[in-house]
């Protein structure tokens, strides 16, 4: 009997998260409580257990796929020596869509920019203030991680999230090589 293993919802408010790591691999055996993946939202990392025991069948979304849906099926879960059912083939395609919307994204995503690039001047005005006092920058894991992808110093980016914590859509909208 294969159980689907489906995307959580870490919140009550997340309707999408990035799969960041794959913690077990296609075979392992697990049981209730062991680690599976960890799963990034733009506030947090937070690692994802298993509720249920057995084989991991197969996995549907690979590592470091982003926008997955909450409910979408990540992973199958089976009796050791089952194999894996035609079904977990169906979400792949899903995953497929997923970036072809996010291609379309950027299409309405410049309207926005220059509103977004008027942010980040200030933000260099200010910035040095608090590199001089040595305070830490305060941004989500999801920023850093990206910024980190893209070459962006953080120290060069204001923050958009409370109490000017540095998010996803501040990163994205800072140009890569950002330096104060």
């Amino acid at each position: 009997m294969t159980i689907e293993v489906k995307m959580p919802a870490l919140s009550p408010t997340m309707e999408q998260g990035t799969l960041a790591k794959w913690l077990v691999k296609e075979g392992d055996t697990v049981v209730s409580g062991d680690i599976l993946a960890e799963i990034e939202t733009d506030k947090a990392t937070m690692e994802f257990e298993a509720v249920d025991e057995g084989t991991i069948l197969s996995i549907a979304v690979p590592e470091g796929t982003e926008d997955v849906k909450v409910g979408t099926v990540i992973a199958t879960l089976g009796a050791e020596g089952e194999t894996a059912a035609p079904a977990p083939k169906a979400p792949a395609p899903k995953v497929a869509d997923e970036p072809a919307a996010k291609a379309a994204e950027p299409v309405a995503a410049p309207a926005p920019a220059p509103a977004a690039e008027a942010r980040p001047a200030p933000a260099r005005a200010a910035v040095p203030k608090a590199a001089e006092k040595g305070d830490r920058i305060v941004a989500s894991p999801l920023a850093r991680r990206i910024a980190e992808q893209t070459g962006i110093d953080l120290a060069g980016v204001q923050g958009s999230g409370p109490n000017g914590r540095i998010v996803k859509a501040d990163v994205v909208d800072a140009k890569p090589g950002t330096a104060v």
